[in-house]
């Protein structure tokens, strides 16, 4: 028996669980199953106040509203700020709110190449990091916050979390059976791959401005 063999016997024997391919077998099929957390950091503070500042370091824009009905007008003020057309494509959940009372034009569905403005919920947001966490479904047209120029999107205060590992700990509780499409989103697309020059809306959205609702 060679020194390697030898170790190896001893192991299993001191282990009492046979051969090392199902200690290894048995070790992976115990982390499929049990989704064990990573060490994290110990974010201490508000919540929202972190991510408001995540958001900002991401280059997104953010403002905050007492109730859904609030979003036209603060989607008014910001697409006035920011000299852009007042019409926009929006998931269908946006779809009876009074945009007419804020003079913007909008339609309900998923977004195509003409499309300037693209509205949006959020499943939730991560605060460490200040990622919008955003699921397709049928009512959730992916294409809407990727093919506009501008991307908004609307998050409930109650559904910022602290971390990344939250945020997949809610989906797993949540919706078991993730969609096609978990789309993280932190702040404007970009790219620096052209002699270290930092372009916005290379292969996304040129702005993404957060309305956060707090009920």
């Amino acid at each position: 028996m060679s020194a390697r063999e030898n170790i190896l016997a001893r192991i299993r024997s001191a282990n009492k669980t046979g051969k090392v391919s199902d200690v290894i077998g048995g070790s992976a099929a115990d982390r499929l199953t049990s989704s064990p957390i990573s060490p994290i950091p110990d974010l201490t503070g508000n919540v929202t106040d972190r991510f408001k500042q995540r958001c900002e370091d991401a280059a997104s824009t953010l403002d905050e509203v007492h109730q859904m009905e609030d979003v036209p007008k603060a989607v008014s003020r910001y697409l006035t700020e920011k000299e852009l057309p007042m019409s926009l494509v929006c998931w269908p959940e946006f779809k009876n709110l009074s945009w007419s009372e804020s003079n913007i034009q909008f339609e309900s569905r998923g977004a195509i190449g003409d499309d300037k403005v693209g509205l949006t919920g959020s499943y939730c947001a991560v605060a460490e990091t200040g990622t919008l966490v955003l699921l397709s479904g049928q009512d959730h047209h992916a294409t809407t916050s990727l093919l506009p120029e501008t991307h908004i999107a609307v998050v409930r205060r109650d559904r910022i979390l602290k971390t990344m590992e939250e945020a997949w700990r809610l989906m797993r509780s949540e919706v078991g059976l993730l969609p096609r499409q978990v789309a993280f989103i932190s702040g404007p697309s970009r790219t620096a791959d052209i002699e270290m020059t930092l372009v916005y809306g290379a292969h996304g959205p040129f702005r993404v401005h957060v309305i956060v609702v707090d009920q």
